[in-house]
């Protein structure tokens, strides 16, 4: 069996598509969160379950395991934005994770690896800022390189003497409020375009506005940054004094507010050593700086003479590959040159008329009623065996207990929600009495949200289907996370720890199996096919 190790291995599906070939043999995952450690140690007994992926070391591994054929894992990845001024940050940490991941294919040398991403990863979206470390690795490998204006402050907001301070790191630090002061503040401020929503905040935040204002209130500084940063707490106490009215609050705490997030990204720049060729003030202040995209680093660095692997990539539909949904994940498979100067992705074998459907996955639970408590789901469900199930729910339906069909306790008026929503609808269908005091902008709460499963489609993309509460296609309730895991295609055999809130969001970020297995089964084929006969661990 070919010996493998999972990075970003969270609850296991990626893990599990290849173990179900019988051709894999997991040695080790990486698994930064605490209950998904729980959940893959529990489903994948024998594996060595390590945390931070930072702290790899490969060496320790081929010396306990030997030889590792293929590497497998989805490192979180998202794309930065110039034209987002909302951002506190500038940088995603979660960007770093994917030089994590290339690092595992450059120690461990791997026949093989299969790494899935979001669908975006193949877009431009996804850059790495150019750090000092990179520099060397992106002229040699020859990624292409682009110059990015990283916005630091609108126009309006520029005050004399501010470019120097954000090429001055001693001055950042000492204009740089305390993290805690600014999520206060910035808790009100992004709650202002819904009066009610920010004065529930303000009075849930008062104790904590009222400390920190007093702070500001005692400085003597006469500097720009000082005042704006006295002012704007000043402004609260104002409003709690009833001297001031709600709705001029965000006017009146903005400019301090931008210019924290100014600083916030001028300190980023330094901790994170990015390369800045130059300040513009064209347009307020912004870094250039320049930037490469997340694939062209991975694809030059790994296609390179010295590593030469060939690679396909492509987005992969999970309902191609006999998942009841429409998922779709980017997934990059590389081989080395040396085993096959070729390596392509599996094709899907279901056309969309054929493709498997929600009533597929979980109308044979629909007699099954769920538990509200994680104490009442410990013993499980007893389920009979049932007849005449389809192909999908055969399969799935594979333990005599059912374990994680648990659900939320709906509130009155989430289930007034429920019961005036038809299948396919979501909470733009609702009568406007029924969006009242709900979310901020109501007019741009996204489609997924209060969303009516189709019993006789594929759902969309399952996410944490508590937070965007799914409803059940013909039940007024919401999905139960095993009904979420059937539509992610885990065999009810496969159970999820941790509070209900962790086990949907486990099963929200998880690879689909099915569609796991097929990427695992024509890997498996491709490394048959191609190596000498006292290698084909694989069978």
């Amino acid at each position: 069996m070919y010996k493998v190790v999972d990075l970003f291995a969270g609850a296991g599906g990626l893990s599990l598509g290849f173990m179900q070939t019988q051709k894999y043999d997991i040695k080790v995952a990486f698994e930064n969160s605490p209950y998904m450690q729980d959940t893959y140690r529990l489903n994948h007994p024998g594996v060595e379950v390590q945390g931070d992926v930072c702290a790899a070391d490969y060496d320790a591994i081929k010396k306990k395991y030997g030889e590792i054929d293929v590497v497998i894992g989805g490192p979180p990845c998202q794309g930065f934005s110039n034209a987002n001024r909302q951002k506190n940050h500038a940088i995603s940490q979660n960007n770093m994770l994917v030089k994590q991941y290339i690092r595992a294919i450059l120690e461990l040398k791997p026949k093989a690896f299969v790494m899935e991403n979001v669908s975006m990863l193949k877009s431009d979206v996804h850059r790495f800022y150019m750090e000092e470390s990179d520099i060397e690795t992106v002229k040699k490998c020859g990624v292409p390189v682009k110059s990015t204006p990283l916005h630091l402050l609108d126009a309006e907001y520029v005050f004399d003497g501010a470019l120097d301070i954000v090429k001055d790191q001693q001055k950042i630090q000492q204009y740089l409020w305390p993290e805690q002061h600014y999520f206060e503040l910035n808790v009100i401020y992004k709650a202002a375009k819904n009066l009610d929503k920010m004065k529930s905040a303000l009075a849930k935040h008062k104790k904590k506005l009222c400390a920190a204002a007093a702070d500001y209130a005692k400085s003597s500084d006469n500097n720009h940054i000082s005042r704006v940063s006295a002012d704007a707490f000043q402004t609260v106490l104002d409003y709690y004094s009833g001297e001031l009215d709600a709705s001029a609050l965000k006017s009146k705490i903005e400019p301090a507010i931008m210019i924290q997030r100014m600083l916030s990204k001028a300190q980023e720049i330094y901790e994170n050593h990015i390369v800045v060729d130059a300040y513009s003030v064209e347009d307020g202040i912004a870094a250039v700086i320049r930037s490469f995209a997340v694939y062209d680093y991975l694809e030059k660095v790994l296609q390179a003479p010295e590593n030469d692997y060939v690679l396909d990539k492509g987005v992969l539909c999970a309902a191609d590959y006999g998942a009841p949904q429409k998922r779709m994940r980017f997934v990059v498979i590389g081989i080395k040159r040396s085993i096959s100067p070729k390596v392509a992705l599996p094709k899907g074998r279901f056309d969309a008329d054929e493709y498997r459907t929600v009533r597929d996955a979980i109308s044979d639970l629909e007699d099954v009623t769920p538990v509200f408590d994680l104490e009442d789901d410990k013993n499980g469900i007893r389920i009979e065996r049932k007849e005449n199930l389809n192909e999908l729910a055969s399969a799935l339906r594979n333990a005599e207990v059912l374990r994680n069909h648990i659900v939320t306790k709906t509130t009155d008026i989430a289930m007034e929600r429920f019961r005036a929503l038809k299948q396919g609808q979501n909470f733009h269908a609702l009568d406007e009495s029924l969006k009242m005091n709900t979310y901020t902008d109501a007019a741009r709460t996204q489609n997924t949200i209060y969303l009516r499963l189709n019993y006789d489609e594929p759902s969309g993309t399952v996410v944490n289907v508590r937070k965007s509460m799914w409803i059940h296609p013909t039940l007024d309730r919401a999905i139960s996370v095993r009904e979420a895991a059937r539509l992610q295609t885990f065999p009810d055999s496969f159970v999820f720890c941790g509070s209900k809130d962790k086990q949907y969001q486990q099963v929200g970020n998880a690879v689909p199996p099915i569609m796991a297995k097929s990427i695992a089964k024509k890997l498996a084929k491709i490394l048959k096919d191609n190596l000498p006969e006292g290698e084909q661990r694989g069978g």
